[in-house]
């Protein structure tokens, strides 16, 4: 899994680009306080590779929790810049730092 990060001279966002090798995966989303937890609002899409990938504009100089949705199975990813516990989810969830 990765996550890169492209901060616009512009305008005060961050392009967050989530790239999620998942070959056996028939979707994948991210989900996260960005989006209000809505497994509907970021899907990502799949690439001929076996890789889901899909890009975010998200503020800068803020933190955000998510995990991925690979076939309905929360996961997060190890490259996160840290991990946040959850008392809904029961579970640590990735954090990124902008």
């Amino acid at each position: 899994m990765a996550i890169s990060k492209q901060f616009l001279k512009t305008k005060p966002v961050c392009k967050v680009t989530f790239s999620v090798p998942a070959k056996e995966a028939n979707e994948v989303k991210v989900v996260g306080s960005f989006n209000e937890w809505n497994a509907a609002a970021t899907p990502l899409k799949k690439l001929k590779n076996g890789t889901f990938k899909g890009t975010v504009d998200l503020p800068k100089d803020q933190s955000y929790e998510f995990r991925y949705l690979v076939d309905g199975t929360y996961v997060n990813d190890e490259q996160a810049d840290a991990y946040q516990w959850n008392d809904y989810a029961a579970a640590d969830n990735g954090v990124l730092n902008l």
